[in-house]
Order: C-alpha cells, then sequence, then structure tokens
C-alpha cells in the first residue's frame, strides 16, 4: 500500500487528525466478519483484524477501545510510517502503543521485528541485517534507545470511527508480518520469520484452547512485555486477530496486579511468569481472574496448586519457543504432562525434538529431551545444553536445580558451569542463590546430602536477589559477573 510522506521531521511516526479518519481509506479486497469467509481472494490472504467491528480491543482508562475505532487508528498511523521503511522494531512499551504500532505495520504491508534483548548492542546487531528499518517508541518512554516517536494517540477522543463498515482490508498471507530473534549460538540474532497466515494459525490454536477455560472474549491482563514472543501471543496477537480485549496496563506490584483486575469484567486472563506469580501469591491479595497462564520457565506443580487454591482459577501453562510459538499446554498442578495442539507432532532425536505445526512451513528442530507417551502426550526431560558431565558422571541442570529449590529457605537460584577449566576437560558447577535466612556452608551441607559429590557447586554464592529480565529468564553474562564480583 502507498504511504504519505510524513507530516513532521523526517523518521517521526505523528499522530493524523483523527477528525479525517475517512481519507485514510485503501482500495483492498475485504472480509466480511460477520459472515467469516473472505470475498473475492484466495485463500493465502488474511485479514489484519479480526472479529466484528463492535468488539472491545482494549481497555483503557476506563475506555472501552471497540475493533472500529483501532482500526481507525492503524490505518492512519500506517500511512505515516516514514516512506523506504523496510520493516519496524517497535520498542513501545505501553501495551496500547505496542499494539497500535504493531498493527499499523501490518496494514502498511511491513514485518515488526522484536529484539533478542532490549540493549542498543542487541539493536545494532538487528539493524545490520535491517538497515532500513525503522525503531518506533511511545513519547516519554525511559528507553535510552534510539527511535522515531509514535505521539500520544487520544484513543476513542478527536475522531469518528467508520460507521456500519463490518469488514476488514485483506493481506497477502504469505508475507513476513513478524521476525522473532533468539540470540544464536554464534553470538548473532538468528532470525525466525512468521508470515501472516502462521500468525492467524498459531493465534487460532491459542484461542481455541483458552476458551475452554474463559470464553473467546476474555479480558487479558499481562505482566509480561509485549517484545517478546510469549507477549506477543497472549498480549497483541489473541486481541488483534482473536476476540479477545487486552488491559493498557503492564503491572508489577501486586497491589497494582490485584487492582487492575478488579477493574476488569468477567472473564478475566491473567498472563504472566512463575517468578511473578510466586511473588504474587505470596502478597496474599485477592487475585480475581477466571484463569491463568504461565510460561518463559518451569512452573513448579507445588506452586500451581497454591495458586489455585488461592484464586480458585485454572493455571494453563503453555510450552513454545520463539522459533514454533506455542505448541503445547498442561495443567500443571494436576498433571506432568503436555498436550499437544492439534495438528502437532513431536519426533524425539539426539539432538532434541523435531515439531511440525499448522503455523510452521518446515519441522523446526528444538534442543528440548522429551518423552513422547502412548496417549500422544509427553513430558519434558531436559534440554540438550542441560547435560553436563564431570568426572565420568552425567546430570541434568534442570534436575540440580529443582534439588536446590527444595532446600529450605531457598527463594530463588540457579546453577551453571564455569568457564574457567580447573583441570583436564573439567569444568566445575557454580550456584547462585537466593536464601536470606541460610548461610552458604549451610546451603552446601544441605547439598552434600542432595547431590553427588562431582556436583557440589564451587562457589555457592548468595544474593539478594538473581539477575532476571523482564521476562524472568537469566542472561548468563549476568550471572557471570555476579560470580566474579566480590
Amino acid at each position: 500500500m502507498g504511504r504519505d510522506p510524513p507530516s513532521a521531521e523526517a523518521g517521526d511516526v505523528t499522530a493524523l487528525a483523527y477528525r479525517n479518519v475517512q481519507r485514510c481509506q485503501h482500495p483492498v479486497q475485504r472480509v466480511n466478519m460477520q459472515a467469516g469467509t473472505p470475498t473475492g481472494t484466495s485463500v493465502a490472504a488474511r485479514p489484519w483484524l479480526g472479529g466484528e467491528a463492535a468488539r472491545t480491543v482494549i481497555w483503557r482508562d476506563g475506555q472501552l477501545i471497540s475493533a472500529a475505532e483501532f482500526a481507525a487508528q492503524a490505518e492512519c498511523v500506517a500511512r505515516a510510517l516514514p516512506a523506504g521503511a523496510e520493516a519496524i522494531i517497535n520498542l513501545c512499551q505501553q501495551r496500547s502503543a505496542f499494539l497500535l504500532g504493531f498493527a499499523a505495520a501490518l496494514r502498511a504491508g511491513l514485518p515488526t521485528l522484536l529484539l533478542p534483548a532490549r540493549t542498543a548492542a542487541a539493536l545494532q546487531a538487528v539493524r545490520q541485517r535491517w538497515p532500513h528499518a525503522v525503531a518506533i517508541g511511545e513519547p516519554g518512554g525511559t528507553d535510552a534507545l534510539p527511535s522515531a516517536v509514535l505521539n500520544e494517540l487520544a484513543i476513542g477522543e478527536a475522531f469518528a470511527a467508520p460507521e456500519g463498515d463490518e469488514s476488514w482490508p485483506l493481506l497477502d498471507g504469505s508475507r513476513p508480518a513478524l521476525v522473532g530473534h533468539t540470540s544464536g549460538s554464534t553470538g548473532q540474532p538468528q532470525a525466525h520469520v512468521k508470515t501472516l497466515r502462521a500468525l492467524w494459525a498459531s493465534n487460532a490454536a491459542n484461542q481455541a484452547r483458552l476458551a475452554g477455560e474463559v470464553g473467546a472474549r476474555c479480558n487479558i491482563l499481562a505482566t509480561v512485555p509485549s517484545q517478546h514472543m510469549y507477549g506477543v501471543e497472549m498480549s497483541v496477537l489473541l486481541p488483534l486477530l482473536g476476540e479477545a480485549a487486552i488491559a493498557d496496563h503492564q503491572p508489577l506490584l501486586p497491589a497494582d496486579v490485584a487492582a487492575v483486575l478488579q477493574r476488569l469484567p468477567q472473564p478475566r486472563l491473567l498472563v504472566s511468569t512463575p517468578l511473578h506469580l510466586r511473588a504474587l501469591l505470596e502478597s496474599g491479595l485477592a487475585l480475581t481472574c477466571e484463569a491463568i497462564v504461565s510460561a518463559t520457565a518451569p512452573m513448579d506443580a507445588e506452586l500451581a496448586r497454591a495458586l489455585e487454591r488461592h484464586t480458585g482459577a485454572p493455571l494453563i501453562e503453555v510450552y513454545g519457543s520463539t522459533e514454533t510459538c506455542v505448541v503445547a499446554t498442561r495443567r500443571t498442578a494436576w498433571e506432568a504432562s503436555w498436550s499437544p495442539y492439534p495438528g502437532v507432532t513431536l519426533h524425539p532425536e539426539p539432538g532434541g525434538v523435531r515439531i511440525d505445526a499448522p503455523q510452521l512451513d518446515a519441522p523446526v528442530l528444538l534442543g528440548d529431551l522429551v518423552e513422547r507417551q502412548p496417549d500422544g502426550r509427553f513430558r519434558l526431560v531436559g534440554r540438550v545444553e542441560d547435560l553436563i558431565e564431570i568426572a565420568g558422571k552425567r546430570a541434568s541442570l534442570a534436575d540440580l536445580t529443582r534439588l536446590l529449590l527444595e532446600v529450605p529457605g531457598v527463594e530463588d537460584a540457579v546453577l551453571l558451569q564455569h568457564d574457567g577449566i580447573e583441570g583436564p576437560g573439567v569444568r566445575r558447577l557454580a550456584a547462585v542463590v537466593v536464601a536470606p535466612t541460610r548461610s552458604e556452608s549451610e546451603l552446601l551441607s544441605e547439598l552434600r546430602q542432595r547431590f553427588d559429590p562431582a556436583f557440589l557447586p564451587r562457589p555457592l554464592k548468595r544474593v539478594d536477589r538473581l539477575p532476571r529480565n523482564a521476562m524472568g529468564k537469566l542472561p548468563r553474562e549476568s550471572l557471570l559477573a555476579l560470580l566474579r564480583a566480590r
């Protein structure tokens, strides 16, 4: 689609006059969402927005932002994107701003690039592969990363949404819509391209699974950022391509999470991580929701049961990756095995597991070790890189970490191998532990009762907290820096 040149300084994404929104129209094929079937198009075409025009997409400061209102904004922002852009790097941290930027990029036929980390180095590495990508961020953001400004939009005000239009433009479903990046074994970001067709297929599976718990038209509160594949699937695609609505919040403190949940209408879906959910549980505050989704780290079964008792809501753990999107779920409080989504197949191999899914153009090899069961479900037993061998003995870092976390007084912990070599081919383990009431000698005494001597961590270092990022993950470089610090 053609785009008007920016009306502000070069590179800025400008807010247009919404009272003139009718001028932001495009001669494209359309799909009637009430009828549910595309007209006059190939099966490869997909709409960039799902559901009917009157449905709610965003809950923002007490306002309900309808699909029609949201679409009108996205049309205008798409036309304001800088000419010559080959992709959009969406750095917006406000939920509605990210969603609007993502939708505008889709509408403009541009892929959104997700950074492997929110750092200047990661941004520079992605720019090397996409030299004409434009980074956008919202006004007043605290991020030091350079970006054009997506001006604050008076959502729901100063413009009239189109009336009587129950259809959305159809776009080429085979075009790249999203590019996720993983760090890669070489240190360079590895790109994983998702077409619009793939996003629709992935979202359909997530929506079908969650509809069994909260229905298709649920109201989502996500505590995870949007710039991660888990955040994209649960806080961007469900409200954009499905029929859910997203709260324009990313609360951190338990009191804020509880307050936003209380303001949302039923049914409510809380999207979070095991670390954050543990903190919410320990706060003792009421969490009024009808279902919980967790990912980014393994969920402890006892924690899952405690959360279900506290909230009265089912906790669904999802399994997936940047490469595959979500492909399986489990009710962790009551089952250890994972149930694949319809159409998903897993083939264990020596190097991990090869996964095929409706959203994938070809099977993908992940470094997870799985055990398939006769009923089609599977268990995760570790990762290829987690398998270690010391003094001729083998163990899994995941299993050892689980044993460490079972020690009374341990609130958080991680095990990793030294980079330094302490002898011919021997790499020692190190532990970084949050245990305010236990000394290092007490912890080592506990571990001697649980670990083979070959796997006792040297050193074991107590810290106030682990350097987890916004998704609850632990960058290896940060852990090594902690170990080197005196």
